[in-house]
């Protein structure tokens, strides 16, 4: 399949919840890679209601780069509405989003967009994760539970780390509020026929904040979810992947 060729317009997309520590340098370093790889770019931040200083210090950055936008929801509605609304928020060609946990490199955006004009999606994989035992203990359960249940295109299917051309969100409904909505996407973009290429990527330990992806209440709405979707996704026909 040819895709045709596209502009490196490139909205970056940060979900963030009480990451004070963390996101200024995520939103500075997002800033220097996108001026050295973009022809375009614009920062969303997406403030998941966090109770520290995250959207204070986010608002300071806007003032002084109308590029960088703050979503702020009211209250904490969970990591997969943040994740959807920035992408639903973002304004150009190509959509990147990664956490604002700091722990990618974000200058290895340059090795997805060095694919992206032969795939629809350009997904990164975690080479060496750099999380506790118990956190990659949970991912993997999960990793094999979803592959038992769905068509997954990808490895890691959790990674924080992917390149979409903005249009593929045009054949796609994201319902997922928890974190379960890494899996929602690639399963739906698996099945609509969309071509996906995978990068090895660094992982990096968490140097500031709290990680909160394998708490009980974070498990047992991914669960909740993956129980109420699995009809509806199990039902759509896989389609051959590019």
């Amino acid at each position: 399949m040819t895709l045709p060729p596209i502009s490196r317009r490139v909205s970056i997309v940060l979900p963030a919840y009480n990451e004070e520590g963390n996101i200024v340098e995520a939103v500075e370093r997002a800033t220097t890679v996108a001026e050295r790889l973009c022809d375009e770019h614009e920062i969303v931040v997406v403030d998941d209601g966090s109770r520290d200083k995250t959207a204070e210090l986010v608002l300071q950055l806007c003032d002084g780069d109308s590029r960088i936008r703050l979503i702020r929801n009211a209250r904490n509605r969970g990591y997969g509405d943040a994740v959807r609304t920035g992408l639903r928020s973002a304004r150009l060609d190509l959509v990147f989003f990664t956490d604002a946990d700091n722990q990618f490199d974000i200058n290895e955006l340059e090795l997805l967009l060095d694919h992206i004009d032969r795939a629809h999606v350009v997904a990164g994989y975690r080479i060496d994760r750099q999380d506790s035992l118990s956190r990659r203990f949970t991912a993997r359960v999960w990793n094999q539970v979803v592959r038992a249940l769905f068509y997954v295109p990808v490895r890691d299917i959790d990674c924080a780390f992917k390149l979409f051309r903005r249009d593929v969100f045009d054949a796609i409904d994201i319902e997922s509020v928890g974190a379960m909505v890494n899996t929602e996407v690639m399963v739906k973009l698996g099945r609509s026929g969309a071509g996906v290429v995978e990068v090895g990527v660094t992982h990096l330990p968490r140097t500031a904040g709290q990680a909160r992806g394998a708490t009980p209440r974070v498990v047992a709405r991914a669960v909740f979810e993956l129980a109420r979707m699995y009809r509806r996704l199990r039902d759509a026909s896989p389609a051959p992947v590019a």
